[in-house]
C-alpha cells in the first residue's frame, strides 16, 4: 500500500527539483529526474528515454533566458498500484530574444521508484494560456479530462503553439522556442 502522505512529499521534491533544473537549465540534471525510459509529451512531441528527453531539453534552452515554474499542490492518486497525480502549473518566461510570456498548464503524470527514489515514468503537459500576466491573451481550447483521476490518453495530444501570443517588446509575434 502506498503511503499517500509519503508520496505527496515525494512528488513535491520531485517537482521541485524539476524547476531547478529548468531555472539552472541543467539538462543533466533534468534529465534524471525521468525513469530511464521516462516519457515526456510536450509542445506537440512525445519524448522517450532520459537521453531523448536530455537532447530535447538542452535544444529548448537555447531559446529560454530563464523560466521560473512554480507548481501547485498535485492532486495525488493511486490506482491498481500506480501512483498518479494532477498540477496545476504557472511559469514566468523570459526568452533569449528578449521576449516574455507568462504561462498557465496542467502536468498529468505517473510515477515510478528507480534507484532508490522516485521518478517520472509519463508526463503529459497541457498549456492553457500564454500571454501577459493580467490574463489579457485568449486561451486555448483544450480537453477536459474530467475530475481526477482522470487522465489523457496515450494518443491525447499536448498543446501546440507556433507564434507568442503575447510579447514585451513592441508588440511583434515571434517565434516559439
Amino acid at each position: 500500500m502506498i503511503d499517500l502522505k509519503q508520496a505527496e512529499f515525494e512528488i513535491r521534491q520531485l517537482q521541485a527539483r524539476y524547476a531547478d533544473a529548468l531555472w539552472r537549465k541543467d539538462p543533466d540534471s533534468f534529465a534524471d529526474l525521468f525513469a530511464s525510459d521516462g516519457e515526456w509529451k510536450v509542445a506537440g512531441l512525445h519524448l522517450r528515454g532520459r537521453e531523448e528527453i536530455r537532447a530535447k531539453f538542452a535544444a529548448f534552452m537555447e531559446h529560454t533566458g530563464r523560466t521560473l515554474m512554480t507548481f501547485r499542490t498535485p492532486i495525488v492518486e493511486v490506482g491498481d498500484g500506480v501512483l498518479t497525480s494532477r498540477t496545476y502549473v504557472t511559469e514566468m518566461n523570459k526568452f533569449a530574444s528578449g521576449e516574455h510570456a507568462d504561462t498557465i498548464g496542467i502536468y498529468y503524470e505517473r510515477f515510478r521508484e528507480e534507484d532508490g527514489r522516485l521518478r517520472f515514468a509519463y508526463r503529459h503537459w497541457n498549456m492553457y494560456y500564454i500571454g501577459p500576466g493580467d490574463l489579457s491573451a485568449p486561451f486555448f481550447e483544450v480537453k477536459d479530462f474530467g475530475p481526477p483521476p482522470g487522465f489523457p490518453a496515450p494518443d491525447d495530444p499536448t498543446t501546440v503553439r507556433t507564434t507568442y501570443l503575447f510579447t514585451g517588446a513592441g508588440g511583434k509575434a515571434g517565434a516559439a522556442p
